[in-house]
């Protein structure tokens, strides 16, 4: 696990640890030290650590005047055991609604594994950037996780899968994808 880096090619256009709205605003990164471990397996230092021992992430791009994020992931999403939808809600996704982030991009393909639970924070997070004219949207993320999130009924509050399996995510540049991904969800809303 250690050598799955998050994406670094967006980092000329945009540096959490340099922009004084987000959530990693001023995080030193040392990448000569290997600290953080999911289930014992060190991970690479630029992962960032939302509070959850298995689920970490990096915010690959974030734009204010349009109002939204990328935000890649890397572990196991458990809200079973950790909670980690809360954990995220609470420590970060909050914090970027409060700077006018409504429309979030997760990018999974490094989620290993989804393990489900009740559906009451992926509602109060859907309501909210509805209520503001957003949407949240996964692409990349594994098939067997978004059938096990279908399971638990967050299909309801995620738009995933279909024209939204974009894996060449990675050819774009932020804002392209911002606009690819806009447009497949509006048609799906109308």
């Amino acid at each position: 696990m250690h050598q799955i880096e998050p994406y670094y090619n967006w980092l000329k256009y945009y540096n959490p640890a340099e922009d004084d709205r987000s959530p990693f605003f001023g995080k030193q990164y040392n990448f000569d030290v290997y600290s953080e471990t999911i289930y014992g397996y060190y991970i690479d230092p630029a992962w960032d650590n939302i509070g959850s021992e298995t689920l970490f992430i990096k915010i690959l791009y974030t734009d204010y005047q349009q109002g939204f994020t990328i935000i890649e992931f890397i572990g196991e999403w458990n809200d079973a055991i950790n909670n980690d939808i809360m954990t995220l809600k609470r420590n970060i996704i909050e914090a970027m609604m409060a700077e006018g982030i409504f429309k979030f991009i997760l990018i999974g393909e490094n989620i290993m594994n989804f393990h489900g639970s009740d559906d009451s924070y992926y509602e109060e997070w859907f309501e909210e950037v509805e209520d503001e004219g957003g949407w949240i949207a996964a692409i990349s993320f594994p098939d067997f996780v978004f059938a096990e999130m279908s399971r638990f009924r967050l299909d309801h509050y995620i738009l995933s899968g279909g024209t939204l399996s974009i894996d060449n995510w990675r050819t774009f540049q932020p804002t392209i994808l911002f606009d690819k991904v806009d447009g497949l969800v509006q048609r799906r809303l109308n």
